[in-house]
């Protein structure tokens, strides 16, 4: 519901159909009554119509079919972030889509601009599983990917970005961390962390402590722990 509804917020003019369940259409009458207006299929459907489309019975009582959205050049991603001083997060292997989602509200929560998503080869983007955990967030992010992270980071950094890269085994401390500019926080692959070439191209290596109890956190969670700290760094506080 709630990343259906940012999607008709951000960006309607994407939006080719509706199918909703029959109980939501006052909380959707908006988006209905747009949809008339525009010439724009919505339908109403049963739960389980709705979980066929959706792949899953999570869709709260709204699916939409969407154009797939424009995605920034990596040359153009410097550009975005320095124009306002700007925070982003880059992925580096990560591909669960739970954990991707929740990176994303935690990104567009504690203020970022951009996402970027490296692999070894093309990543698959944004599957509808993690736009529905990211509840709207993803709308609020511009997106880039690319085969050769690594590089990227290099181009990004040459143009002044800073690049700050999450890794358990780094003798940094997140709560030390400095944000002289555009910062773009660089997280690993949920077993391996971040690669050799990645870690090369990182300006400072950070880790979040804990009591020891266990060696590391979920991906996603600790990518709320630094965006709050990379938060109150941009602040001075």
């Amino acid at each position: 519901m709630r990343a259906g509804l940012a999607v008709f917020e951000r960006r309607r003019q994407d939006i080719l159909s509706i199918g909703y369940e029959a109980e939501q259409q006052g909380e959707l009458a908006e988006l209905l009554s747009w949809a008339s207006s525009e010439d724009v299929s919505a339908r109403e459907l049963s739960a389980r119509e709705l979980a066929d489309q959706a792949d899953s019975t999570q869709h709260e009582g709204l699916v939409l079919q969407v154009r797939p959205r424009v995605w920034l050049a990596p040359k153009d991603l410097p550009a975005a972030l320095l124009a306002q001083r700007g925070l982003g997060v880059a992925l580096d292997r990560v591909r669960n889509p739970q954990n991707i989602g929740a990176i994303l509200r935690s990104a567009a929560f504690f203020g970022a601009q951009a996402a970027l998503l490296g692999a070894p080869a093309p990543h698959p983007g944004l599957p509808p599983f993690a736009l529905r955990v990211a509840e709207g967030a993803a709308e609020h992010l511009s997106f880039s990917r690319t085969t050769d992270l690594a590089d990227t980071l290099a181009r990004l950094r040459s143009a002044g970005v800073h690049i700050i890269g999450a890794d358990t085994h780094a003798q940094g401390d997140a709560d030390d961390v400095k944000v002289p500019g555009a910062t773009l926080l660089v997280l690993g692959h949920e077993r391996e962390g971040l690669g050799p070439r990645i870690r090369s191209q990182c300006d400072a290596l950070v880790s979040i402590r804990g009591s020891g109890a266990v060696e590391s956190l979920n991906v996603a969670v600790a990518a709320g722990v630094l965006f709050a700290q990379l938060r109150r760094a941009r602040e001075g506080r």
